[in-house]
This record gives structure tokens, C-alpha cells and sequence, in this order.
């Protein structure tokens, strides 16, 4: 559970930190990599996230964890967060077992057959 946590915010947190680094000639512009930036998140050694759950039918991730859920997979469950129970959390766990992680590559078919 994430109180007062905006994504966007730790972004621009993170950018401003590389900036300053910059700045002061720690680091070369031309060497900042996506590692640089990941190391001024506010928890960097967390590993990314592999499943996060959107309770209460919702279909959006509302600026949550966006760096580090950019490969995550997602399941919208629909019940809201106060029914949210073992049961349910069984069930999405199973939906996310099931699921063939790509981490962000294309799925191998022809663009003509993946829109039928």
C-alpha cells in the first residue's frame, strides 16, 4: 500500500537528482542510462514489480509505480479493495501463473492475423 506516492512525482525526483549529478560533473550527460535514472527512485533496490492487482474494476494503473511496472502484467479485479480477500487474491494469482510473460517483446504473428 502506497500513501501520498505519485509516480510522476518520482520521476521528476529522480530526473532532477541525474540533473544535479550532471551539474556538478559527477556524470557525463552522455553516460546517463536508464540504470542511472533507476538508482534515484525513491526505493531502487526493489526489484520491479511482476503483477500488480487494480481492485474495484478500475482499468488503469492511476500514476502507480510506473517505472517499475512497465512490464508488469495486469489484472482488473472487480471487486473493491475492502472484499478483496484471500479467495480473490488465490484467483488472480492464478490468472497471472497462466500467463506467458514477454516483458515487453512483440508476440510472433503477422500485424494482418493480430487484428482479425
Amino acid at each position: 500500500m502506497c500513501v501520498n506516492y505519485g509516480g510522476r512525482a518520482e520521476l521528476a525526483d529522480a530526473a532532477r537528482a541525474v540533473a544535479a549529478r550532471v551539474a556538478t560533473r559527477e556524470i557525463r550527460a552522455e553516460n546517463v542510462t536508464e540504470k542511472t535514472l533507476a538508482r534515484e527512485l525513491y526505493l531502487p533496490d526493489v526489484p520491479d514489480v511482476d503483477l500488480l492487482i487494480r481492485t474495484s474494476g478500475e482499468q488503469r494503473i492511476s500514476n502507480f509505480l510506473p517505472w517499475q511496472a512497465a512490464y508488469a502484467e495486469l489484472v482488473f479485479a472487480p471487486e473493491p479493495w475492502p472484499e478483496y480477500n484471500r479467495e480473490t487474491l488465490w484467483r488472480d494469482l492464478l490468472v497471472f501463473q497462466s500467463r506467458q510473460r514477454r516483458f515487453g517483446a512483440a508476440v510472433n504473428r503477422p500485424a494482418s492475423r493480430i487484428f482479425q
